[in-house]
């Protein structure tokens, strides 16, 4: 009996080490990967087909956009691939880059972004980019869930009542920004001092923020990435880099999220983001 429960023991023992060497070697496999290599596997992962540029006029572009993207961004920072697509969305969604939108919804939903993360991103960014945007962007997305099937109109996640729109936005915004806007404005003429910050607080913070199907964290993300997206919006980046950090969201994340921005905005705007990055600072209450 011993000698039988000694080999037992010594064949479990065996195949936990050779176990543990395989893991090691696919580990290693994939780290030891050329960027041509991780190009390929992740274009496949997204887009659930085989990575060719034969039907291209331009070839070699597309294996330097593609080899770039998608062997060398998508492995840089700390965002998860869900994060990344929506933060792709959010970029081409500002851009008004439809035809890129469709396959980039498709690729999110490949890799299970739900539709509605989607649809509240694309929502959210009303504000930012204007309505006229968002309905081209809306109508982009529609069309990928439509066909796949996906029921339309979407789940209702809204959660408040329209008197209350100004109240609950306020319980939002003032805890990340402050008064700040209100004593910006306070100097203009008339019905306007009072107007411009309480718009901004009922139809940003009222309509969108107090929504669901989003967190905070990724709202503020989302919303950041439009900004630097947009360029010449460098005041509202610093405040808003303040806020997402104020959120959860570390600077390794805000620099993570613009390298993921790279490929469609340049790198003019993503100098303009890191500085504001990096000069963006939590003040500490002083009692």
């Amino acid at each position: 009996m011993k000698h039988i429960l000694l080999a037992f023991t010594i064949i479990v023992c065996s195949l936990s080490q050779s176990m543990s060497q395989n893991t090691i070697k696919q580990s290693n496999k994939k780290d030891t990967m050329n960027r041509i290599e991780k190009s390929k596997q992740k274009f496949e992962e997204l887009f659930k087909q085989v990575q060719s540029v034969s039907n291209s006029d331009d070839p070699e572009l597309m294996n330097i956009l593609q080899r770039f993207i998608f062997g060398e961004v998508f492995y840089i920072g700390n965002l998860s691939d869900t994060t990344r697509e929506l933060i792709t969305i959010t970029a081409l969604a500002t851009n008004q880059t439809l035809p890129q939108l469709k396959a980039h919804t498709n690729a999110a939903l490949n890799i299970g972004v739900k539709p509605i993360e989607i649809r509240e991103i694309i929502y959210q960014l009303a504000p930012f980019i204007g309505y006229p945007k968002v309905l081209n962007a809306l109508d982009t997305i529609n069309s990928v869930f439509k066909d796949r099937g996906i029921k339309l109109p979407l789940e209702n996640e809204a959660t408040i009542a329209d008197s209350e729109r100004f109240n609950k936005g306020k319980e939002i915004q003032t805890p990340i920004y402050g008064e700040g806007m209100k004593q910006n404005m306070k100097d203009l003429p008339g019905e306007f001092a009072e107007a411009v910050p309480r718009i901004l607080t009922e139809s940003c913070f009222g309509d969108f923020y107090t929504r669901n199907g989003l967190n905070l964290k990724t709202r503020e993300l989302m919303i950041f990435c439009a900004l630097a997206t947009l360029g010449g919006a460098d005041k509202q980046m610093g405040s808003h880099a303040v806020g997402n950090m104020k959120v959860g969201n570390d600077k390794e994340t805000l620099l993570s999220a613009l390298i993921q921005l790279y490929p469609y905005i340049g790198f003019p705007r993503i100098a303009n983001a890191i500085y504001a990055i990096k000069e963006a600072k939590i003040e500490k209450d002083v009692h």
